[in-house]
């Protein structure tokens, strides 16, 4: 009966410690060539929070990680390595390997759709269109999961988005993204300690 309850005691304990653990996951393109540019906001946002945090990234397989842990929570960074268009592989691998449920999962990315620096949580969608967010529906076979779209507007003319994405922030933008990017890091953290539904309440539109 003790050794039952013992093996019970450390079942319950080990699927607390998972539950308080979480994937944020920010999409970019490896290579001096992206640093700067818009479709890189998810490394940006990851870098950001790293440097605010005093975390270092190191190079693991599939990406370059960090971790970061406040309150009894911790937050896995990952910047996966395998390029925007595979990025699927990466989060299916850290996710099973790190045991994280799928709730603790959120994904970084950047949004046309939305005006610049607006921020926006869903729990579940499609991809949009987005390359990044196509892999990781595809690897890890559903849409329920958070995303958290960063805007940077769709001020191109036509035939011209790809080179609005792959582009660099403009001057204007450039001065702006500070306080932008402390604010995605406040909703990071939010959604770790408060929940999705409130850290939505809070930072969606802002």
């Amino acid at each position: 009966m003790l050794n039952w309850f013992l093996s019970r005691k450390k079942e319950t304990q080990k699927l607390e410690a998972m539950s308080k653990k979480y994937l944020i996951v920010g999409l970019g393109n490896i290579g001096p060539d992206y640093i700067n540019t818009r479709h890189n906001i998810g490394f940006k946002v990851l870098n950001h929070f790293a440097n605010t945090h005093s975390i270092e990234f190191e190079t693991r397989k599939l990406g370059a990680l960090a971790n970061y842990k406040f309150k009894g929570r911790t937050f896995l960074l990952l910047k996966p390595n395998t390029f925007m268009n595979l990025s699927g592989k990466a989060v299916k691998y850290w996710l099973e390997k790190e045991k994280i449920p799928m709730a603790n999962l959120l994904v970084v990315t950047d949004d046309l759709n939305l005006s610049f620096g607006t921020l926006r949580l869903k729990t579940k969608g499609s991809d949009g269109g987005h390359n990044g967010l196509k892999d990781i529906q595809k690897n890890l076979n559903t849409t329920q999961y958070s995303r958290l779209r960063f805007g940077i507007s769709d001020e191109f003319s036509k035939g011209n988005q790809v080179d609005y994405v792959l582009g660099e922030w403009s001057d204007e933008e450039s001065s702006k993204l500070d306080e932008r990017l402390n604010r995605v890091s406040q909703s990071v953290i939010s959604f770790g300690m408060s929940g999705v539904k409130e850290t939505m309440n809070q930072f969606n539109g802002t």
